[in-house]
């Protein structure tokens, strides 16, 4: 009696389980084939440094084809900044010190997670797109029929292409913010201009606000680049497959830019 009326529940309970224990497992495997994946991307970096040409066909692609909105972008966020900034600062009569927040609120903090988070939804769902339609179209498995490593021919310059791009445009992306910031707050709103870059100049320091945006912005290229290829080149090859891929990389990069940015700023206020 005891066994037919819970019979039900232990399997459901054991289906449950078995799910979830699937899971668990998938994402182990997963993260292990990652790691060794990016073990060869370094063993194979030397070989994909003796065509050089390759890494700066990359850095165009990823870098430079991603100005547009990475410049637009930071325009407008400094500008949101500034105004956002004023009408509360000026609540405390401290409205000459918008420059200071516009600044630090970038370098620290929006110049880098706002990038990565642009980079991946431009750069990284191309690389993705691209290594996973070449895996569908049997090129990478041409290319190891002719003794041509795709890790070193493909996969490298993609991934240091992108750990390039990344801190440049990180940097691009604070400059042009500031600038927009200054061009609501001085002409706009009516702010003092020797003020706000003095306030600016005297606040903002060089170890500890931009070396640490730096250092963000230089792991975040890693960790988005990583993804990206890592799920191109996983990837089923058929159109759903290459689809889906796609789709997981700008999860993924985004919630481990998210989550990386608040382990990095906990190290670095406590440091």
């Amino acid at each position: 009696m005891f066994k037919k009326l819970f019979k039900p529940l232990f399997k459901k309970l054991d289906s449950v389980l078995r799910g979830v224990g699937h899971r668990i497992i998938d994402r182990l495997w997963r993260l292990g084939s990652g790691l060794r994946f990016f073990f060869y991307i370094l063993l194979y970096s030397g070989e994909s440094f003796r065509r050089i040409h390759l890494t700066i066909r990359e850095i165009y692609f990823t870098g430079v084809m991603s100005l547009i909105i990475i410049l637009v972008s930071a325009f407008f966020v400094g500008m949101v900044l500034a105004l956002q900034g004023y009408n509360t600062l000026q609540r405390y009569g401290s409205s000459e010190a918008i420059g200071v927040l516009v600044a630090l609120s970038l370098v620290r903090e929006l110049g880098p997670v706002v990038t990565a988070l642009l980079f991946a939804g431009r750069a990284g769902t191309a690389i993705t797109a691209e290594i996973g339609l070449m895996k569908a179209t049997e090129q990478l498995s041409a290319m190891e029929m002719m003794a041509v490593s795709p890790i070193a021919r493909v996969v490298a310059p993609r991934f240091w292409a992108g750990v390039i791009s990344m801190p440049l445009l990180a940097a691009l992306f604070s400059m042009v913010g500031v600038l927009g910031g200054y061009m609501v707050a001085v002409p706009l709103i009516g702010v003092d201009s020797g003020a706000f870059w003095s306030q600016m100049q005297a606040n903002v320091d060089f170890r500890e606000d931009i070396i640490n945006g730096v250092i963000k912005s230089c792991v975040f290229g890693v960790a988005c680049t990583m993804i990206a290829l890592f799920e191109g080149f996983d990837a089923p090859p058929t159109a759903e497959g290459v689809s889906r891929a796609t789709t997981r990389t700008v999860v993924n990069s985004s919630l481990a830019v998210l989550a990386l940015d608040f382990v990095m700023t906990s190290f670095m206020i406590n440091v």
